[in-house]
C-alpha cells in the first residue's frame, strides 16, 4: 500500500522543507526534484520577484528542473536559491556542464517585510536549511516557511490585514495519475471559499470585522500600499508525461485556482507567479491535469489561511471567527 499525505509530496519524487524565522516573521519553502521534472511559470500579477523564469520559456534550452525555492523577504529573499543550489550541488544534482554541475533552482518570493523585523530575511543560509529538511510526507501548514510572515487582506493597508500562510493539497487518481498544489497566501485581496462564497480573511473595520474588499476600494481614491507588498507564490505538479509547452499551458490555467479563492487577484499590488512540474510518468492530457491543478490550488489556498495561527497585529481567520 501506497502511503498518502494529501500535500504536493504524494507526486513521486517530490520533497518539501521550510525554514523559518519566527521572531523575524519570515521563512523559505524549498521543493526537491532530485531526478529533475519539466517545469513551466506563469507569472499574472504585476509587482513580481523572480529568479530564472525566463529560462522556462518553452523556446529556450533547459526544460528541467532540480528545485523551486519560495520564499518571503521581497526581492531579499531570492538568495535563498542560491542556498538550495550549494546543496544541491554538494549532492552532485543538476545540468551537467561537462565541468560540473549547475543545479537549476527557480524562485519566486512574496513581500513580507512590514511583518515582524524587516530586516530579517531569507538567506543562503535559510535555503540552504530547507533544502538540508527536504523529505517527502507530512509538513506543517500555516506559518511555515513562505507562509511565516504571509498576510492577507490588505485592500485597506497593512494595518487592517490577516494572517495568511502555507498550505497544500493533492488529488490522487484510479489510474496512478497524482496532481498536487503548493502555495503560499500574501495576497492583497480577501480569502473565499470557492464553494460558498463566504470570506474567511479579509481587510478588518474598526471593529475587527471582515469588510468587502469592493467596499474599501469604492471609498478610497487609491489602495494605500506600495506595489510589490503582496503576492501569492506557489506550485502545481503531476506525475504526467508533458512538454515544457503543456506546463506552461498548465501553470496558466492553475492561476484560475488563485481566481476563485482570492478576491481580487492579480492586481497592480500582487506578483502571483505559479510554477508547474511534470515528472513524466502517466499518460495524460493537459487540459486535464490543468483542470485538476485549479482544484487543487484553490484547496490549497484555503488550507493555507485555515491552518494559519495569529500573530501581533495580524489575526487569523480562527481568531475572527472564534470573536
Amino acid at each position: 500500500m501506497v502511503e498518502r499525505f494529501h500535500n504536493i509530496t504524494d507526486v513521486p519524487g517530490i520533497k518539501i522543507g521550510n525554514e523559518e524565522d519566527k521572531v523575524g516573521y519570515t521563512g523559505c519553502t524549498v521543493l526537491l526534484i532530485e531526478k529533475g521534472a519539466v517545469c513551466g511559470v506563469e507569472v499574472r500579477g504585476s509587482a513580481p520577484g523572480t529568479r530564472e523564469t525566463d529560462l522556462l520559456n518553452p523556446m529556450n534550452l533547459v526544460d528541467r528542473v532540480h528545485g523551486i525555492c519560495l520564499a518571503g523577504g521581497s526581492a531579499y529573499g531570492l538568495d535563498a536559491a542560491s542556498g538550495v543550489m550549494q546543496f544541491l550541488e554538494k549532492q552532485g544534482i543538476g545540468l551537467d556542464v561537462g565541468v560540473g554541475v549547475v543545479p537549476i533552482v527557480p524562485s519566486a518570493v512574496l513581500f513580507d517585510l512590514p511583518v515582524g523585523d524587516p530586516a530579517a530575511r531569507p538567506d543562503q543560509k535559510m535555503g540552504y536549511q530547507a533544502a538540508l529538511k527536504a523529505k517527502r510526507g507530512r509538513f506543517p501548514f500555516g506559518n511555515s516557511g513562505a507562509g511565516c510572515g504571509a498576510t492577507v487582506g490588505k485592500v485597506a493597508g497593512h494595518h487592517r490585514a490577516m494572517k495568511g500562510g502555507l498550505g497544500s493539497a493533492s488529488k490522487v487518481f484510479p489510474n496512478g495519475l497524482i496532481v498536487g498544489a503548493l502555495v503560499a497566501v500574501n495576497a492583497m485581496g480577501e480569502i473565499r471559499i470557492p464553494e460558498t462564497r463566504e470570506v474567511i480573511a479579509g481587510a478588518r473595520n474598526d471593529q475587527g470585522r471582515i469588510r468587502s474588499s469592493i467596499e474599501w476600494m469604492l471609498e478610497q481614491p487609491s489602495i494605500p500600499l506600495t506595489a510589490g507588498t503582496n503576492t501569492t507564490i506557489g506550485v502545481v505538479a503531476c506525475n504526467a508525461k508533458l512538454t515544457k509547452s503543456q506546463v506552461s499551458k498548465v501553470a496558466s490555467m492553475a492561476h484560475n485556482g488563485l481566481a476563485r479563492t482570492i478576491y481580487p487577484v492579480h492586481t497592480m499590488f500582487d506578483g502571483d507567479t505559479i510554477f508547474s512540474l511534470a515528472t513524466g510518468e502517466i499518460d495524460a492530457s493537459v487540459d486535464l491535469i490543468g483542470t485538476i491543478a485549479v482544484d487543487v490550488l484553490a484547496e490549497a489556498v484555503i488550507l493555507a489561511v485555515k491552518n494559519a495561527e495569529g500573530i501581533e497585529g495580524f489575526p487569523s481567520s480562527k481568531d475572527v471567527y472564534e470573536s
